[in-house]
Parts: structure tokens; sequence; C-alpha cells
């Protein structure tokens, strides 16, 4: 088997290369960066999706998986009159669903803006001719890349504060290797033509997900407690935090039911680690 993966540096890519190395599986590692070092039957290409993909060295590959923009993905595929690629798997977010109600502008155009990307997948798959799935997760940690647990983390590390909000709502964060446990899964074909959401295997309140971030960390820290009401003045000031702050109570998870039965993945409970 030989595939193309996109965003190969990303937090799940970290992960999912090391994967498909052990099992023999040939990889085109497609990156907008330098290419990192190459693992066993990997070799790498530097490209950006948005502007398009070689086709000609990946002629062999039947397989492609796409950890990049949701929506450069839907815009070049609705360009392409033909594919090698039997098979795509591809990564969006479960934000689609959970900002749908959003306060913020900024978070509606995104959920506009996924809900079209993976409109133009599906679309363009059936006219070429490709199986797809759909993978959702829910706030991905475990590779110290992400852009939300790992920045408050640091910034916790430096100034010994850990800021932790008063608030209830469920999250479901997931492991960056357990959305790569899915996508081999996937490449046999058991997930084709659906849409799976990917939530951890733990729902924990927010306050409580923070928490225990915190007890992660390898420094002390002072907990900082934030009733919700100096949250909610704090969108006054910036109102880029209407739509998380109107969060805090909701519950954001995922139903597992397909990755658990479809795919055989069972994910972990939430554990973080930051060095």
């Amino acid at each position: 088997m030989s595939l193309v993966l996109t965003g190969a540096t990303s937090q799940i890519g970290f992960f999912l290369r090391p994967r498909l190395a052990q099992r023999g599986i040939a990889v085109a590692a497609i990156s907008r960066r330098p290419a990192a070092d190459a693992l066993p039957n990997e070799r790498w290409l530097q490209a950006d999706l948005a502007e398009g993909l070689p086709l000609a060295p990946l002629s062999e590959c039947r397989t492609l998986v796409s950890f990049g923009p949701l929506d450069g993905l839907g815009r070049w595929l609705r360009t392409q009159s033909q594919l090698p690629f039997a098979r795509l798997i591809a990564t969006g977010s479960m934000s689609v669903e959970s900002k749908a109600d959003s306060q913020d502008a900024a978070e509606r155009a995104l959920v506009a803006r996924l809900q079209t990307a993976e409109a133009d997948i599906r679309q363009a798959c059936e006219r070429l001719g490709i199986a797809w799935t759909l993978l959702r997760p829910t706030l991905i940690y475990g590779a110290g890349l992400d852009k939300s647990l790992t920045p408050i983390a640091r910034r916790a590390m430096r100034t010994r504060l850990f800021p932790i909000p008063m608030a209830q709502g469920l999250r479901q964060p997931v492991h960056a290797d357990d959305i790569a446990q899915a996508v081999v899964a996937a490449l046999d074909g058991r997930a084709d033509n659906l849409v799976v959401p990917i939530g951890g295997g733990e729902r924990l309140p927010y306050q409580q997900m923070f928490e225990r971030v915190r007890a992660s960390l390898p420094v002390a820290t002072l907990p900082v407690f934030v009733p919700q009401l100096v949250m909610q003045a704090l969108t006054r000031l910036k109102p880029a935090l209407r739509g998380p702050v109107s969060r805090l109570d909701a519950d954001l998870i995922a139903d597992n039911t397909r990755l658990i039965e479809r795919l055989g993945v069972q994910p972990r409970r939430f554990a973080p680690v930051f060095a």
C-alpha cells in the first residue's frame, strides 16, 4: 500500500508517520515546511495543497490522507477532473457542530467554511469515484503542537500562575495518537463514506480539565480560579472571547459509537504530559 499524507508535520502526523512505517506502508509526505527526517518507506515533497499537489510523482498512491485545512482540500478537489486515489481520509473538526450557534461572527463564519468544505469533499469524491472518510475530532492534545492547552501550560510554567475558569461544561479532549489509530483503521475501508466523530475516552468538566493540566506540569504553579462573571467582563475588552465564554457551561462532546464499532479504536482517558 502507498499513500499521500498532507499536513505531515501536524500533531496527528507526528503520531501517524511511525505507525505507517511500522506497517511498511509507503508514504509520500507533503508539507509546506522543509522536509523532516524521513522514516523507512517515506519520501518528502515540499508543496502547499492550496496551490495544488504535484500529481505526477504521486501517481502510484491510492490513498490520500489530509490533515491540512479542510476548506483548502475541498477547493482543490473541486478543480480536479481525475485523481489516482481510491480513498480519501481527512480531518475536520467537531466545531462544525459545537460552534454552529456561536455568539461570535468569526466562529459562525468558521462553521460555514467547514460545512461548505465537507460538502465540497463529499460531492467531489462522489464525482471522482473516491471513497471518503471525514474524521471530526474534539479538542486535540498530545504532541505539544496544539494551540489550545499547550500555550496555556507554557504560559503557566513561565509565570507560575495557572488561571482556572470556574465552569462545568463537559469537555472530551482527544489524544492525537488516537486519531492516528483511527486513520490506520480506516485505511481498509471500514468507515468509507462516513463522518466519524472522535472524542477522548473521558468526559470531564471544564474546570477539572484545567486542573488536570495544571497537575501535569513539571513545576509548581499557583491556581487562580476565575469566576464566570469575570470571564464575561473580559469579553467587553476582547470580543473574540464571547464565543468561548458563552460555551463554558455547554457540553462539547462527541459520540464515539462509530469510532469504537467501525474502527475498533478505544480512545484513552485524559492524561496530559507537559515538559
